[in-house]
């Protein structure tokens, strides 16, 4: 199976570095990718859209014979949506890390302090304490001397969908900083966060307890949820 590997803010193809061994052990070919306009700190991140990222992903999908797996991480999360929109017949599952579907005419997030069309990444003291959960000073160091500011008009664009055969796409949401239980209990109550997800068909919720960046907090148990989730 072709796994293809969608990053979420500020980060590279190189952040699942410790997430693709397993995936490789078992078989599967990977593609993990750096989106437009993070390919360094020097690139020109000042025109690049929500669209120019999507567009990329569904190049890769279009360049691959078979049906593909995505995964996005995060942010990464909005986009693997909008590829399944466009592609739903070569899409085989989608599953979401810490994420889930963007809906229709919704934004990544436009709350991000940006500065000449590029966001950095905040101060940890930006997010939430459920955020952060296992990511030790070590890993906070080498996050921040990873991280590449994220294109403002990804964050800000909006969501442009089209086509309900999205919704036939099964899925797989690994719940890290917020548990499948919680998720469950928003959808029944209607809450918006999770409008776009509660009306696909074949989904399924899994825990991995930890923060926000399970590639960096737990890599090797990330890379087992997203092998069960294939088979």
């Amino acid at each position: 199976m072709d796994i293809v590997l969608v990053p979420g803010f500020w980060l590279d193809a190189s952040s699942w570095d410790g997430v693709t061994p397993a995936l490789v052990a078992a078989g599967h070919r990977v593609h993990p990718l750096t989106l437009p306009g993070k390919e360094s700190l020097d690139a020109d991140r000042s025109g690049i859209t929500l669209r120019d990222h999507i567009d990329a992903v569904i190049r890769v999908v279009d360049s691959l014979d078979a049906q593909v797996v995505l995964v996005g991480h995060s942010g990464g999360g909005g986009i693997v949506h909008a590829v399944a929109d466009a592609r739903p017949e070569r899409i085989a599952r989608v599953v979401y890390v810490d994420s889930g579907p963007l809906g229709n005419g919704d934004v990544i997030n436009d709350e991000l302090p940006s500065a000449d069309g590029e966001i950095p990444l905040p101060a940890w003291t930006t997010f939430d304490d459920d955020d952060l959960v296992d990511l030790t000073d070590d890993l906070r160091a080498e996050f921040r001397a990873r991280a590449i500011p994220e294109p403002a008009g990804v964050a800000n664009g909006k969501q442009e969908l089209s086509n309900d055969a999205r919704y036939d796409v099964p899925v797989t949401v690994i719940a890290c900083e917020y548990n499948a239980a919680a998720l469950e209990r928003w959808m029944d109550a209607g809450e918006a966060y999770v409008a776009e997800l509660a009306r696909i068909t074949n989904r399924e919720l899994v825990d991995l307890p930890t923060g926000h960046w399970p590639q960096f907090t737990r890599p090797q148990a990330l890379g087992a949820v997203i092998l069960d989730a294939i088979r």
